[in-house]
């Protein structure tokens, strides 16, 4: 254990992250909080507080809602920053009304109007909280808002993290050259460069994708047909006044709806982030396979250990962490995108306890990228290694020369060069004998000569730098 120091006590650890159910609490609790406050319970509640905070603003600024009166810009500053200051203990006082009510939504709405019943000019404003609203007109929104928040300012920055990182690396090895192996075997040459930028290339459509998805709300009553708004005040133009409020959250209005938004543009965003997860995890094992290639090297961490018992072990544990979790956030990414547009009739309630894991999967998916970036920053090319894989495979010239031999009208090209070559090792020199006894023109002949497996990569280093 020499240079390793272990304390004559343990640094404390806090209980939960001991026994924490979920290994996004626990053991990559740091890895997962920048989602914390978005899809935790608290941040679940926070949302809940916004929208019927600024459902009730919508409804004070609508003139034909005589029995309430406008707010005074005070009054509106008040209500914001109620929001803005929405806090744990706060969530907490929620959780605690929710004991009694065992309904969460109404919880909240019991809460707001608690807190603002004290106030002069908003107390008597309080049974338009949640005035004409079904659970779901607030909770399909409040998800909204949270997917919105995880994707724009977390998974979707560090996504790209990942793209930028892979581009500069296509961009260093766009030259180096590399043996392919299609079915395992070898095959005509690439650049390491040109395959991460393919790489690159899949990743770019899919978070483009992802820019394109939308985030649709609704908030049309009981079954989508404000039938107690129009019962209330027939003259109101509800369906204008529910876009203009979803709109200024910042979603896309659906107006056609049972008592739930079916939840499309949920199934769409899973789909996509589960395609860019599987792209990765299809990086993670060509890595992972290159690594044991002796392609790439692995940087050596002090204090590491590679293995309990073999210590000359340096193990892509990062890429197999990254497709471990990749791997667990699209089975979850999967039965969103296919359970939640199913509801029966005009609803059911097993929407409701799904859409609480939405979290989980995305946490996973940010705890893979984050593996997945450690290992990438971890790596070297090993260009030595990569010459002598291509210097062993002088096979591959038999797909440029037997071209070579059809363009001139040389008899059997390809089936002779598979005779000399199939199953068979080949070197320069036997290659280069072939080639000389061929009856082509001479300059042919001497492209031919001049070839080497590392130089027969065709457009890949152009390729690799326009990405």
């Amino acid at each position: 254990m020499r240079g390793l120091r272990i304390p004559a006590r343990a640094p404390p650890m806090p209980d939960f992250a001991l026994t924490a159910l979920s290994p996004l609490d626990g053991r990559y609790a740091a890895k997962a909080e920048a989602l914390r406050p978005i899809f935790s319970e608290y941040g679940l509640i926070k949302a809940r507080v916004r929208v019927e905070v600024e459902w009730l603003l919508a409804l004070a600024a609508e003139p034909g809602i005589v029995e309430l009166k406008p707010f005074s810009e005070d009054a509106i500053e008040r209500l914001r920053d109620f929001v803005d200051a929405f806090s744990i203990d706060d969530a907490a006082g929620v959780k605690h009304i929710e004991r009694t009510t065992n309904h969460d939504v109404k919880a909240v709405e019991y809460f707001i109007k608690e807190r603002l019943k004290d106030d002069a000019e908003l107390g008597p404003a309080l049974e338009f909280v949640h005035f004409a609203c079904t659970s779901e007109d607030i909770n399909n929104l409040s998800y909204a808002l949270m997917l919105q928040e995880a994707y724009t300012t977390v998974i979707a920055p560090r996504t790209w993290d990942v793209v930028e990182k892979l581009r500069a690396m296509a961009h260093e090895h766009a030259a180096l050259p590399m043996l392919s192996r299609t079915h395992g075997q070898t095959a005509s040459p690439t650049t390491v460069g040109k395959e991460i930028a393919n790489v690159v290339a899949r990743l770019q459509r899919q978070v483009a994708v992802m820019h394109g998805i939308e985030f649709p709300g609704k908030i049309n009553g009981a079954v989508g047909n404000y039938n107690a708004h129009i019962v209330a005040y027939p003259a109101v133009d509800w369906p204008a006044l529910a876009q203009r409020f979803v709109e200024s959250l910042g979603l896309d209005f659906n107006a056609y709806t049972t008592q739930i938004e079916p939840h499309d543009g949920i199934a769409e965003l899973c789909d996509a982030q589960r395609r860019i997860n599987t792209i990765l995890v299809d990086l993670c094992r060509d890595v992972w396979g290159y690594i044991s290639l002796g392609y790439f090297k692995q940087a050596v961490k002090a204090g590491e250990v590679g293995s309990s018992t073999m210590p000359h072990k340096v193990n892509p544990i990062d890429f197999e962490n990254a497709e471990g979790n990749f791997g667990l956030a699209n089975a979850l990414l999967s039965h969103f995108s296919e359970k939640l547009p199913i509801s029966r009739w005009q609803r059911d309630l097993t929407d409701s306890t799904v859409l609480r894991a939405l979290g989980t999967a995305f946490g996973h998916s940010l705890v893979a990228i984050d593996a997945l970036q450690r290992g990438l920053g971890k790596l070297s090319a090993n260009p030595e290694r990569l010459a002598a894989d291509l210097d062993a495979a002088w096979e591959v010239l038999a797909e440029p020369v037997q071209t070579v031999m059809r363009r001139h009208g040389l008899p059997n090209p390809y089936e002779q060069l598979k005779e000399l070559t199939r199953g068979q090792g080949m070197n320069a020199e036997s290659m280069r004998a072939f080639i000389t006894g061929l009856d082509l023109p001479a300059d042919a002949k001497a492209r031919l000569l001049a070839l080497t497996p590392g130089g027969y990569a065709g457009l890949a280093e152009s390729l690799a730098r326009e990405i």
